[in-house]
């Protein structure tokens, strides 16, 4: 009989922020990223001048959990599940931790979509959802070895998802997905005529 095995595994990590403390009030979270928004010009500029469609703050604040006690206990529980996933990782930390090095908010309007990218000098990266209404885009993650496969055939589409090419993770109002950086993701265009709200976050080896 053959022997298959799975090699090089590609972990996604998927919680509810609640499963460690503080607990996040997530009206209070969501109020918050609409404030914070509505007050950042330098975001909403660059946002204009980068024809990015919707507000991110990823370019203009880069200290929300020391203007807004909610974002410094969302910290507190973000670093709670990327422990989890160390471990689970089986990381070799030498003494020192993971840290986290950005956290910043996305606001994507219908018709918003964020296109496929890496998060280059992280480890960990990841996203906790705060409005996913209905037709929301779920997050679309990449198989790392596409650039390589060359002539191979595509999958087809009742593959598992082990081999899927592309996996589309559909989160939920108080999910956290976390995943390593390396790993190509994009955001598709948002369906609903709600906004798509969540706050993204990556950590780095101190």
């Amino acid at each position: 009989m053959p022997q298959i095995s799975s090699l090089f595994v590609t972990r996604l990590y998927r919680a509810a922020l609640s499963e460690h403390a503080p607990a996040i009030d997530a009206s209070e979270l969501k109020a918050s990223c609409y404030s914070i928004a509505e007050d950042d010009e330098a975001g909403q500029n660059w946002c204009e001048e980068n024809a990015y469609p919707g507000y991110t703050s990823y370019a203009s604040l880069t200290d929300l959990p020391w203007r807004f006690p909610i974002f410094a206990d969302l910290v507190k529980v973000l670093d709670g599940h990327v422990a989890a996933l160390v471990e689970d990782l089986e990381f070799d930390l030498d003494g020192r931790d993971l840290k986290i090095e950005d956290i910043w908010i996305n606001i994507l309007p219908e018709g918003g979509s964020h296109g496929s990218h890496i998060h280059p000098h992280s480890v960990i990266s990841g996203t906790t959802y705060v409005a996913m209404p209905d037709g929301a885009s779920a997050l679309k993650l990449e198989d790392p070895r596409s650039a390589r496969m060359m002539a191979a055939p595509t999958r087809r589409k009742r593959a598992r998802e082990e081999l899927q090419t592309f996996v589309y993770a559909k989160p939920k109002v108080g999910d956290v997905l976390l995943w390593e950086s390396w790993l190509r993701h994009e955001v598709p265009v948002n369906m609903s005529e709600g906004d798509r709200i969540s706050v993204s976050f990556n950590y780095a080896w101190a």
